[in-house]
């Protein structure tokens, strides 16, 4: 059983156990159906999210709103919804996990035709060490060293791990690199990889639980961490990848749920995303980040780094770089993946 076709299993489990899964949070009991929300969604966000769900019921749309929630790999969660589990409102790691559900018929084909292009959450990749950084990493090329272990989660499952994946890849060829090199390169890491987990929290909680010496990750993911009282270091490489999460509500959703997504893309809205750990969105304007705990430098917590690739312009989009990277029989990364025997 390859990386993609475990996630078919995946997803029979994911409805099996969605009763268990999903936990009630917000305010107290409501009488009106409206006000009970359902959220679907990646498990990197869920702190981000539980804060801005708290902010929106101090606001009069959101007051008496209680909420619901399911959180997994982007992936098994989209396919979930698909499969029946309900959703008023859904947060993933990728676009394409929300475009499965438009043609699935369940969130509307203009999701995305706002400022934000359906984006609600955006971060970098970094990679995150042990304190006081033992082997001396200090960017892409090092995972590629001997005696280097590397703890990333497994792209058939998560978002976050192809957001990874693609970051080290392009380094490659940002370098100056052919495909065939950062092939080669990719190699590599993939055998200094000692875990590949479920999805990028798994990552981390492997991670925290001492495997391996370095985490690829969201930066968000290695603040709250550390606001959460972890002993790490975290590295912002000279050159990595933009981290875009869309948010939709879904075609049979409480109006309730729109009133959240218009509050998320506020200046207030993108300030909690802010406090943790999420760089605010370049099409919201006036967000004040102030000083994020947690944060290399908590002053100025998310520095630019030298180059920023982005999957549409140095990938072509999600579509196509599925189809070259992650197709579940010739994906670059599906065959470098199950020739290191780590699937």
């Amino acid at each position: 059983m390859n990386i993609f076709t475990r996630n078919r299993v995946a997803t029979a489990v994911a409805l099996a156990t969605s009763a268990v899964l999903l936990t009630a949070c917000g305010g107290g009991a409501s009488g009106d159906p409206d006000d009970q929300l359902s959220l679907v969604g990646f498990a990197v966000p869920k702190a981000g999210n539980n804060a801005a769900q708290a902010a929106y019921a101090q606001t009069d749309a959101g007051k008496g709103t209680t909420w619901r929630e399911s959180y997994g790999a982007s992936g098994d969660q989209s396919r979930a919804v698909e499969g029946g589990l309900k959703a008023d409102y859904v947060h993933f790691s990728l676009a394409p996990d929300v475009t499965r559900l438009v043609d699935a018929g369940l969130v509307s084909k203009d999701w995305n035709a706002g400022d934000n292009k359906g984006i609600v959450t955006d971060s970098v990749v970094v990679l995150v060490v042990r304190k006081g950084n033992p082997k001396n990493i200090q960017g892409w090329d090092d995972l590629a060293k001997p005696g280097v272990g590397v703890v990333t989660p497994n792209p058939g499952s998560s978002g976050s791990a192809r957001w990874n994946i693609l970051a080290a890849w392009q380094h490659v060829i940002a370098g100056g690199g052919s495909d065939d090199d950062a092939q080669a390169f990719l190699t590599q890491v993939f055998a200094n990889v000692k875990a590949l987990p479920g999805s990028g929290r798994d990552a981390t909680t492997a991670f925290q639980g001492g495997t391996g010496d370095v985490l690829i990750s969201y930066e968000n993911e290695a603040i709250l961490a550390r606001q959460s009282g972890e002993e790490i270091d975290y590295i912002v490489p000279d050159d990595t990848l933009k981290i875009e999460n869309p948010a939709a509500v879904t075609t049979k959703a409480s109006p309730k749920a729109k009133a959240f997504l218009d509050f998320v893309l506020t200046k207030e809205g993108q300030e909690v995303y802010a406090s943790k750990g999420f760089r605010p969105l370049e099409s919201v304007e006036g967000v004040e980040v102030g000083e994020i705990k947690g944060a290399n430098d908590p002053a100025d917590p998310f520095p630019e780094p030298g180059k920023l690739f982005t999957i549409d312009g140095d990938f072509g989009g999600w579509e196509a770089a599925n189809t070259k990277f992650f197709d579940e029989n010739n994906g670059i990364i599906t065959k470098i993946i199950a020739e290191s025997g780590k699937s």
